[in-house]
């Protein structure tokens, strides 16, 4: 018998460009073990029940698409999540550019003030196995992602499972702390009355 949806379930849609590691970092999180190539996903969902702070979370989790020929569908992804874990890779400045990218159309559809978007997201930069091909530094990612987008950022890898566990956890946080302010509303009811905080972790 499936749970039904409740205030202890949280949508996380991962969003990024082709091959920065969404699929693997999710299914690392879901199964434990990692897999070095994929076919390009479409559209996978998976849910996971965790404790998150002490309290119980159920993870409803969607893996999109990077390609390009998908982003009609990202509009549709975004306004379904209730917080975002945004992926790039510290070995592609192009993936890096694109989150920015990425992240100024999550404001957009759900009609935020970019200078002050209050969004349940994090950021993360995976790949961190890669150093020695690293084309953006953690001291530069750090700088925008958490003092100009004002939002948790991690390092992660899929492959040596760095910050995994972490950083969806963290997308947790963020969307509890949001119903908090809200008193515990739905995604959608939240979404009309734009009524996030920001804290920075």
């Amino acid at each position: 018998m499936s749970q039904p949806a409740n205030q202890n379930e949280y949508k996380i849609t991962v969003l990024g460009s082709g091959g920065v590691g969404k699929s693997a970092l999710t299914i690392r999180l879901i199964t434990g073990t990692y897999e070095a190539n994929y076919d390009p996903t479409i559209e996978d969902s998976y849910r996971k029940q965790v404790n998150i702070d002490g309290e119980a979370a159920l993870m409803d989790i969607l893996d999109t698409a990077g390609q390009e020929e998908y982003a009609a569908l990202q509009d549709q992804w975004i306004r379904e999540g209730d917080g975002f874990l945004l992926v790039y890779a510290i070995n592609s400045k192009e993936s890096y550019d694109e989150a920015d990218m990425i992240r100024q159309k999550i404001c957009r559809i759900l009609d935020r003030d970019e200078a002050h978007p209050d969004l349940p997201l994090v950021v993360v930069g995976n790949k961190c196995d890669l150093n020695h091909e690293r084309q953006v530094t953690k001291a530069e990612a750090t700088e925008k992602v958490v003092k100009e987008w004002k939002c948790p950022f991690f390092e992660t890898s899929a492959k040596d499972k760095v910050n995994v566990e972490k950083g969806f956890h963290e997308v947790v946080r963020e969307i509890r702390k949001r119903k908090k302010v809200q008193g515990g509303g739905s995604s959608a009811d939240k979404k009309k009355k734009g009524g996030f905080t920001c804290t920075l972790v």
